[in-house]
């Protein structure tokens, strides 16, 4: 279960029609199922219930999210992924490819380079993991009110993301993330009823920091 919570700065403001657009909340959940398939291929599947809303949650926030992935273990140290997700990787729902070649150099370093996660990780003993990462990854939200003037509905954001993140095993399930990068092509969209943009914010690039605090049953 996870919760989230954006607020927005707008630096340049001309029209009202947005004033009220800088709070937006988020709540899901994951549920993922695995299985063996044969002797060296699994396949996954995931669902995700996501409620996407200004202030006022309603039923129509709701949206299903999910993948499906087969996994190919081809050695024994590299595997294939391939699969189909409806995700919001590009702010908007949509049903996009996953693909990704999986490679475990040694104890300690892992490769996985694909689409649309790819990782770089490094592990020197049990409670420390270091991870280059490059990322799609974007989301969207439910307005409240739709505007008269400009019939939006829906306010979207997308990016691709490069970071370096460190991860600290603090005390049995307890884990702290340090995450610090930059974000490159930035959109942060509005959309009708259609998910036809109707308004570009124009958005420019920018860092990314982030802390975390995780449990791991």
């Amino acid at each position: 279960m996870e919760y989230s919570n954006l607020k927005v700065n707008y630096e340049f403001n001309p029209y009202n029609f947005y004033a009220d657009q800088d709070k937006f909340n988020q709540v899901q959940d994951k549920f993922e199922y695995s299985s063996e398939i044969a002797e060296k291929t699994r396949w996954q599947l995931s669902v995700v219930p996501t409620a996407n809303f200004q202030s006022k949650l309603d039923f129509s926030d709701v949206t299903v999210l999910g993948s499906l992935e087969i996994s190919q273990q081809l050695s024994s140290k590299f595997n294939v992924i391939v699969g189909a997700g409806r995700t919001s990787i590009f702010g908007a729902p949509k049903f996009t490819p996953i693909v990704a070649f999986d490679y475990k150099m040694n104890e300690k370093t892992n490769f996985k380079i694909g689409f649309p996660d790819s990782r770089i990780s490094y592990s020197n003993n049990d409670r420390n993991k270091f991870s280059l990462t490059n990322s799609f990854n974007g989301n969207f939200y439910h307005l409240d009110e739709k505007n008269v003037d400009n019939n939006a509905e829906k306010a979207v954001l997308s990016q691709m993301t490069s970071a370096l993140e460190y991860e600290r095993n603090v005390a049995d399930n307890w884990f702290l993330n340090f995450k610090a990068g930059y974000d490159f092509n930035k959109k942060y969209n509005l959309l009708d009823s259609n998910d036809h943009k109707i308004y570009d914010y124009s958005s420019g690039n920018g860092y990314v920091l982030g802390i975390g605090i995780k449990y791991k049953q």
